[in-house]
């Protein structure tokens, strides 16, 4: 664990303060403190944020009514109806598609269709996720596909350096390649002419591609280390998570491909192996392209299910009120979509990640609050509540590509999933795992600090910050989609728990005095990114 500190001499500022603060709070006047420069008293907007207003969004959120809030389903618009009503009840201008709060997204999901995916080898059976896997994105349905002879082609790379495919016929054949490219001994390439590998390497979809342009019909892929690559791949491979868009679009494009074991690929050699390993042998040796024609009986099936959705993310929007700092936007994000329903069983989410969207529907009311008595934030803040998380933090990287708001003007992002609970390391709930504020901007982490200590007094756990940290929570939240495009970004999180993706994550076991606490101490750090007159810079070299 990096356990991230404040300066000796800021610690004993603060301590020396303590007295003093307590009465300036109790007076409603700003504290005293080198970092916090913003003007304007926050406590009686701040005030705003409470308990039983929480409360009161999540059992709604979380109701089963919602039907667990799935990505493109009845339950998720639902959802997205009461946060956008809530938007526009509090005076909120209408800033997304079709004059309206939301911005519309695209999602595919593909996954092979009842598990309909078989290679049939002389007679033999293999084993889907075992001796083989393929991605549903990169292959169109076959239900039936039949041959007797499979021709292996070296590498299936086709370029000017080294082509695989010259003089060789291919239409509508089988072909068996091996990973990679070929190397010499000395470690160079011979198709670039260095120890750098090409892009036949690191890009394997591009051989796919080449393989259609030949008119292959099926293209076997032999890894070696087949086991390790089907458990780095096994969520993408079994569910059917969602892309943006239209998917991966292989029809057109990419010939039907299949990833195979060194076992099933020495059953496809059969007894031709010692001629096999000189032909292979030879490419490797002399760099120069061989094929040779293997018989065998091999029936393939991959029926694939494909659905194509719609979800949105909500859009609140608060114009700034200095003419000087408004184009500069402060984003707040949480996903408000969860698992949905399993048969007739709901998967509520009422911490995860009810809590976070409840969180930021509050602070957005305290903004507005602040505005509507003339205090309004100096910068624009943009309140975001997103979909596609539980899918791949997809409406967050779509916003990040379709950025209503220029991402060059966007001064950082905070991020707010699940907060309602406590883990196991925790005993009591005073305390917030504060993620990623330091890895772009001491700026960022700062301001956190101090509102902290101003304010709320909890204990900021760094445990999660780790860089490494096994549970990689910093890649698996929204914020992440900003922090990749180098914006400052910090995510609260009150770690997992017994209930965490499963049905019982219900409102009853939210302690909602601890997410208003929390749910303040995000609002005194928005409000000081908002209001400080000089944007936080970007100051963490090597970081995302």
């Amino acid at each position: 664990m990096k356990n991230i500190l404040l300066p000796f001499f800021f610690l004993l500022a603060v301590a020396s303060a303590n007295a003093q603060l307590s009465h300036e709070m109790a007076a409603g006047a700003s504290p005293k403190n080198t970092i916090l420069t913003a003007t304007g008293n926050a406590a009686p907007f701040a005030a705003v944020i409470t308990a039983g207003e929480m409360k009161s969004y999540l059992e709604t959120l979380a109701s089963d009514e919602m039907q667990g809030r799935e990505t493109g389903t009845e339950g998720q618009r639902k959802a997205a109806k009461f946060i956008e009503d809530h938007f526009r009840e509090l005076g909120f201008p209408a800033i997304g598609d079709d004059g309206g709060y939301q911005q519309k997204i695209a999602f595919t999901a593909e996954n092979w269709h009842n598990g309909k995916i078989h290679l049939n080898l002389n007679g033999k059976d293999y084993r889907h996720l075992y001796d083989f896997y393929s991605f549903p994105s990169t292959n169109v349905d076959r239900k039936t596909y039949q041959t007797d002879q499979v021709v292996f082609l070296g590498y299936g790379i086709d370029d000017p350096q080294y082509s695989d495919y010259k003089g060789v016929d291919v239409e509508g054949k089988t072909i068996l390649i091996y990973k990679g490219e070929p190397m010499r001994k000395n470690g160079k390439s011979y198709i670039t002419r260095s120890r750098k590998l090409s892009s036949w390497s690191t890009n394997w979809r591009k051989k796919l591609e080449a393989a259609y342009q030949h008119g292959v019909a099926l293209v076997l892929i032999i890894d070696p280390d087949i086991k390790k690559s089907i458990a780095k791949n096994r969520s993408t491979l079994l569910s059917s998570q969602m892309k943006m868009g239209e998917g991966g679009n292989p029809k057109g494009r990419y010939a039907n491909n299949m990833f195979i074991s060194g076992t099933v690929a020495k059953d496809i050699v059969g007894s031709k192996m010692k001629k096999f390993v000189k032909v292979r042998d030879g490419i490797k040796k002399t760099g120069k392209p061989k094929s040779m024609a293997l018989k065998c009986k091999l029936a393939a099936e991959q029926t694939k299910k494909t659905r194509q959705l719609l979800g949105s993310n909500v859009l609140g929007f608060i114009e700034g009120a200095d003419p000087k700092l408004k184009e500069e936007v402060v984003v707040v994000t949480a996903h408000y979509d969860h698992l949905g329903m399993r048969n007739k069983s709901i998967y509520n989410g009422a911490d995860d990640n009810g809590s976070g969207t409840s969180a930021v529907m509050n602070i957005s009311k305290a903004f507005m609050e602040a505005k509507n008595k003339g205090q309004g934030p100096r910068r624009s803040v943009l309140f975001m509540l997103v979909s596609g998380e539980e899918k791949g933090l997809l409406g967050s990287e779509y916003y990040s590509e379709n950025p209503v708001f220029p991402l060059e003007n966007t001064v950082a992002d905070v991020n707010i999933d699940m907060i309602g609970r406590i883990d196991k390391k925790h005993s009591t709930p005073n305390y917030i795992y504060v993620i990623g504020a330091d890895r772009l901007s001491t700026d960022l982490h700062k301001i956190n600090e101090a509102a902290n200590a101003a304010y709320t007094h909890l204990d900021l756990d760094y445990t999660f910050n780790a860089k490494n940290d096994p549970n990689r929570f910093y890649y698996r939240s929204d914020h992440y989609n900003f922090a990749k495009k180098g914006i400052p970004s910090v995510f609260f999180f009150s770690g997992v728990h017994e209930d965490y993706h499963r049905t019982t994550d219900t409102v009853d076991k939210i302690m909602f005095d601890k997410m208003e606490k929390i749910a303040r101490l995000v609002f005194y750090t928005v409000w000081e990114l908002a209001n400080r007159d000089e944007r936080i810079v970007v100051d963490v070299v090597g970081e995302d």
